[in-house]
């Protein structure tokens, strides 16, 4: 494995970098008092600071090479680091049409939509115009087995009939969101694999009412937020089902794939960041006539940091290269590795950060809240600790027994 990145990437990282300092660092703070005081608005410069990103040529970043005219020619190894540099503050990926839960939904539309569904819905999405959202978890079944999906849909005739209850639908409360991916059952006594479908749905089709918008750990996250919705007879074409019949499962398991990618180095860059101010901070103060990083406690709280850094960059790293050369199905075991290791090895920094910076650190001055609030989410979002932990332990024993 040579993790030497290329000269693209490395010319990508510069410019990437160069424009967060430009652009996105010196307003971080007014676009994150704008979205708590306005909640469910886009913030007004937003749209200027994507132009000034698809003329620089940061533009869907995200989408690997072999998805033909619709990527930017980059591999996930190239990708990875410029996440990397957009996660360092929370809301940016969003500038360069790089953020969850559209980059999944692009890749599915692009891999396994017809030409029709693509001129009408990615077409908007790479552009940047419409948001969307991905509507898998149900509150009334255990979602991290994706076999329990109890929505229903039904074909009649011309067109399927979606019955359901969905929540943490990521990106449903977001005043530009347009489409939603939905799974469901199309088939629940068929073989536990291809009884679940996807199928497109409008957000304003009749029958889609938002129930309520969800709290993480008491905040908002305006404007994308997550929402919990009611799906009662709605009906849409056939033709909006992805690929046929049972092919849900398949769908999604090529959706995460790239996806925890994109989360873990995004959360690797929210670490780096969160080491950064610790490190700043310790230089700024002094306690009880000695300069806080001269104590020898800080400094192996900050050695402990670079060092997990390094760690879980490393084999973030090693995922994507396997997802490059093999497929996701050959990196199954590594891309479980970084979801059980990355969300928690940035919980732990960014405590660490939090707990130097005193009462500044849980406070709207610094990012650090907003870091620890992602990081500890992502431990439950695309399937939790326990699950990863469950395939990861299966398989090792499988293969050295």
């Amino acid at each position: 494995m040579n993790f030497e990145y290329t000269d693209r990437s490395k010319a990508l990282q510069e410019k990437v970098q160069a424009f967060m300092e430009e652009h996105i660092y010196p307003i971080e703070k007014e676009y994150i008092e704008f979205t708590h005081d306005n909640p469910w608005q886009v913030y007004p410069d937003l749209e200027r600071l994507k132009d000034l990103a698809k003329e620089a040529g940061l533009w869907n970043l995200f989408l690997p090479h072999e998805y033909g005219d619709f990527s930017p020619g980059l591999s996930n190894l190239e990708y990875a680091p410029l996440a990397a540099i957009m996660g360092k503050v929370v809301w940016a990926s969003q500038v360069f049409n790089c953020s969850a839960p559209d980059t999944g939904n692009m890749e599915v539309l692009a891999k396994f939509g017809t030409p029709e569904q693509q001129e009408k819905w990615l077409t908007p999405l790479m552009e940047g115009k419409i948001r969307s959202a991905f509507l898998m978890t149900e509150p009334r079944v255990a979602s991290s087995d994706a076999t329990n999906i109890e929505t229903s849909i039904v074909r009649d005739g011309e067109e399927y009939v979606i019955n359901g209850r969905k929540w943490w639908s990521t990106g449903a409360m977001h005043p530009h969101t347009k489409v939603y991916i939905v799974m469901g059952k199309t088939d629940p006594d068929a073989p536990r694999h291809v009884q679940q479908s996807m199928i497109i749905v409008p957000v304003d089709t009749p029958g889609v009412r938002i129930v309520r918008p969800l709290r993480v750990f008491g905040t908002i996250e305006s404007p994308e937020g997550h929402a919990e919705i009611e799906l009662k007879d709605v009906r849409v074409p056939a033709s909006h089902l992805l690929v046929g019949e049972g092919s849900g499962f398949q769908i999604a398991q090529g959706r995460l794939g790239p996806g925890r990618i994109h989360h873990c180095m995004r959360l690797i860059g929210a670490a780096e960041r969160a080491l950064e101010l610790m490190c700043q901070r310790v230089v700024q103060r002094t306690t009880f006539g000695k300069e806080v990083s001269s104590y020898s406690s800080i400094r192996q709280e900050i050695a402990r940091s670079r060092c997990e850094i390094e760690q879980a960059r490393l084999l973030t790293l090693a995922a994507a290269d396997k997802i490059d050369k093999f497929g996701i199905k050959e990196a199954k075991d590594l891309i479980a590795m970084i979801k059980i290791v990355v969300p928690s090895m940035t919980c732990k920094v960014v405590d660490r950060a939090i707990q130097i910076h005193g009462g500044m650190g849980v406070s709207q001055d610094t990012p650090l809240s907003m870091f620890w609030l992602y990081a500890r989410s992502i431990r439950i979002a695309d399937g939790p600790d326990e699950v990863h932990m469950y395939q990861l332990g299966r398989n090792t024993i499988r293969k050295m027994s």
